[in-house]
């Protein structure tokens, strides 16, 4: 499994390109590519590579997380998939792009499912289980593949921090429970990709995260 990762809009946010090497099939994981140069470097990279977009999935659906969502449809003809409990916020995107100051004024891509605690995505040889993380938003998950000890966080693990609950739908007991039952618990190597910043491990939150 080759894992590409792009930081695209003004927020940094990272965009993981999951690629499973023996099937060529791909996983975009949470669209954030806003500007037209942005939606070119994701979309020729796949084409490049002779890629097959099987998956397009939004750890959340705060507005730095799937402005791509739209462009990945047009293009490859894949709908994006998230937890029901955030797909609401898609009705405030264009508002809360205003509040940052952030030129979008497209309408918002609908979902094409949904993913929910236990569900598993199969990209090739590779599968990837579904873990709802609410407290950053009420509808955040993550993904997990456990044979390659990675896990993609979203917004509700941060390499020594966590994900802010000062946003509607947040709770930051709530992500304190989900992140220690359900994230705290995978083994001490498990690579954890978060929406934000570097990469970080299990072990090396356990030793150094104040927030757990």
């Amino acid at each position: 499994m080759k894992i590409k990762t792009f930081i695209f809009n003004p927020l940094q946010e990272n965009t993981y390109l999951v690629i499973d090497e023996a099937s060529s099939k791909c996983m975009v994981i949470d669209a954030g590519c806003l500007f037209d140069s942005e939606k070119q470097a994701l979309a020729s990279y796949i084409k490049e590579n002779g890629l097959t977009l099987t998956y397009v999935v939004n750890t959340h659906l705060h507005l730095d997380h799937c402005f791509g969502n739209g462009f990945l449809f047009e293009t490859f003809g894949v709908k994006p998939l998230a937890h029901p409990d955030d797909e609401d916020l898609l009705r405030f995107m264009k508002a809360h792009a205003g509040v940052f100051g952030v030129p979008f004024n497209e309408e918002p891509q609908p979902l094409g499912g949904y993913l929910n605690e236990g569900d598993t995505l199969t990209l090739g040889s590779e599968k990837f289980e579904v873990l709802h993380l609410p407290g950053h938003s009420q509808g955040g998950i993550a993904l997990y593949n456990a044979t390659q000890g990675v896990l993609f966080s979203g917004d509700s693990l941060f390499q020594m921090s966590i994900g802010r609950t000062d946003l509607p739908g947040g709770d930051y007991a709530t992500l304190i429970n989900a992140l220690t039952q359900k994230v705290m618990t995978l083994p001490d190597a498990t690579v954890v990709y978060p929406g934000h910043g570097p990469t970080t491990t299990i072990e090396q939150e356990k030793m150094y995260n104040a927030y757990l």
